[in-house]
């Protein structure tokens, strides 16, 4: 009995990446890719129009990005599995990529073995995410098992820890997934300086990394 393809499709605005990856794909006799978009908003259409079983999407597209279109996909309620493609191991995209419902995060430097591995692993109904995130953090993360305590008290994380009008600044800009370059270029302060007040920020709110800061701020409904 013939194994059912795996139908997939690209959203990329690099046409030489989708033709790496079809070029990637077409030895691949239970992988099939059926059609392409060269931005957010065409991969939403293409998406509806064609039903894949899989969205290999760019973290950086115009229109909408790969995480916003990944979250429009979740709230439609369509039924496919999605794959955020990045140039970034940074902890803070694969965390929004988790939050917007992403079945998997891969690095577009990764081999082809892993690529492989990858598409295998969602085909299979499991999640897969590349970089140094511990995978049981991952796993309790989409599974719930993080999610902030029921009953809390609807106080404001601001209240509750005293942060100060600029260190309230620098939350919401790093639960943006903003680097420290970006923080500093958005409040015309250096790099460093950035840096600064993201650890003051951290080590303030009792957390070690950017999982448990936005655990914490969820909790305190800043997000």
């Amino acid at each position: 009995m013939e194994t059912e393809k795996l139908k997939v499709v690209l959203a990329d605005d690099h046409v030489l990446v989708r033709d790496g990856i079809k070029a990637l794909l077409e030895d691949q006799q239970d992988i099939l890719v059926i059609d392409e978009a060269s931005d957010g908003r065409e991969a939403i259409e293409v998406v509806r129009k064609q039903k894949p079983d899989l969205l290999i999407v760019d973290i950086r597209m115009p229109g909408l990005n790969g995480i916003e279109v990944v979250q429009q996909l979740r709230d439609e309620g369509l039924d496919l599995k999605t794959l955020v493609l990045s140039m970034h191991e940074s902890e803070e995209y694969v965390l929004q990529s988790i939050q917007a419902g992403a079945d998997g995060y891969l690095l577009k430097g990764s081999s082809k073995e892993e690529f492989l591995k990858a598409l295998h692993t969602l085909q299979q109904g499991d999640k897969y995410f590349a970089g140094e995130l511990s995978s049981i953090i991952i796993n309790n993360f989409v599974t719930g098992k993080a999610a902030a305590p029921v009953q809390k008290p609807k106080a404001s994380i601001v209240d509750a820890y005293s942060l100060t009008k600029r260190e309230h600044q620098i939350l919401g800009l790093v639960l943006e997934g903003k680097s420290n370059k970006e923080i500093g270029e958005d409040l015309n302060i250096s790099k460093r300086t950035a840096e600064v007040h993201r650890f003051n920020l951290m080590k303030k709110l009792e957390v070690k990394n950017l999982m448990e800061l936005a655990n914490k701020a969820s909790e305190f409904n800043l997000m």
